[in-house]
């Protein structure tokens, strides 16, 4: 008797302590919410995540770019349903991993074809142009592409208002340049206010990341001919601090209408750039400089003959101008951000240049201040 008393006890004990939740019980789950848009449009908000669904739609042009696969995978792993315009087949490959399954899609398109454009452009509430070549193509040239390019994506983000456009430029963005790419790119930034007032310009410096053409190409044994002595001024950006900014600008209805000049935190001459890639790098590239009046016809002839990409006479004049920067345009810090420098990142970008033999070494400041313990440093003054 006693015996099934303790059993029945021992029950009641087990039945009343709760079971522990399985992880997949724990779990939070947000409410969400419906939010409306500048334009009245509902908008799903969400917490995000990689395989979550609604939120914005967006449409990226140039997203195969430089630029383009930063700012498309910060959208769709928010959960976004991304656009992608293309004409490429396999240049826009890459892109197709940057989200889950469907949440990246692609469809064909001319910039030329106005129909092509709408088409991309119909069903989404936030439009991103980073097209923008700094040479031009036997197809098209810098007007075509930075000014009628623009033009025609403007007015089909007007014709079904869209809610955010984004137009990305050019620091030293100018009518009066003597750089015709600068030019097209103050042109294009005034034909897209003008057909929507709403459009955010965003000017970022010369941007260095993984694919950039600023540090590879010094590092590259092909970078011989310069001009002006590498004496041009301006701040390097990062271009992860790019695809940043340009989320959180999507994001913040506040931006519409603005202006907003991006930029690093320290402004560098091209030849302190040099110098610092050849410390990381362990090797010496040789830059001789030419006369600008006389290299400037040589490229223009040679770029018209060979079919692939090298420097053109047009930048040859963007590398002759210092960077400049418009009072009252809005920087990193209305966005609460803090841009990378470029000093502290050129060994995770250029430590593929290095020999084998060289190759495990810690990075250049890194072995400047190993080697500085070494030295009694003894101040003038005592």
């Amino acid at each position: 008797m006693q015996t099934c008393q303790a059993t029945l006890a021992l029950r009641t004990a087990r039945s009343s302590v709760k079971p522990k939740p399985t992880p997949l019980q724990r779990r939070s789950y947000t409410v969400q919410d419906i939010a409306i848009t500048r334009t009245g449009k509902p908008i799903i908000k969400h917490r995000g995540g990689r395989s979550s669904l609604g939120g914005h739609t967006v449409t990226v042009f140039g997203a195969y770019g430089f630029l383009g696969r930063y700012i498309v995978q910060r959208l769709a792993r928010r959960g976004c349903q991304v656009v992608v315009p293309y004409r490429d087949d396999m240049a826009k490959r890459h892109l197709k991993l940057t989200g889950d399954l469907g949440r990246v899609s692609f469809t064909e398109f001319d910039l030329r074809n106005t129909q092509s454009i709408e088409e991309s452009v119909r069903h989404s509430d936030i439009v991103y142009n980073l097209i923008g070549k700094n040479y031009p193509t036997k197809n098209f040239s810098l007007w075509d592409v930075n000014v009628e390019g623009t033009e025609r994506i403007a007015e089909a983000v007007a014709k079904y208002d869209v809610d955010r456009f984004i137009q990305m430029s050019s620091y030293n963005a100018d009518e009066n340049s003597p750089s015709e790419f600068f030019r097209t790119k103050a042109y294009g930034e005034k034909v897209a206010r003008q057909l929507f007032p709403e459009t955010t310009i965003v000017r970022p410096a010369p941007v260095f990341g993984f694919e950039d053409t600023l540090l590879h190409r010094l590092a590259g044994v092909t970078n011989l001919l310069t001009v002006n002595n590498m004496q041009e001024r301006f701040n390097p950006v990062h271009a992860i601090d790019i695809g940043v900014a340009l989320e959180r600008i999507g994001y913040d209805d506040t931006t519409a209408g603005e202006t907003f000049e991006l930029y690093g935190p320290t402004n560098y001459s091209m030849r302190e750039i040099a110098e610092l890639v050849d410390k990381e790098i362990l090797k010496e590239r040789r830059h001789i400089n030419v006369p600008k009046a006389l290299l400037k016809p040589i490229l223009y002839y040679l770029n018209k003959v060979i079919w692939w990409p090298i420097i053109t006479a047009d930048q040859l004049e963007q590398e002759s101008l210092d960077q400049t920067i418009e009072k009252g345009a809005k920087t990193f810090k209305d966005l609460d951000m803090e841009p990378a420098d470029l000093r502290d990142l050129t060994y995770h970008y250029l430590q593929d240049y290095r020999s084998s033999s060289h190759y495990d070494l810690p990075p250049a400041t890194a072995r400047e201040k190993r080697q500085a313990k070494k030295f009694l440093h003894v101040i003038d003054d005592q």
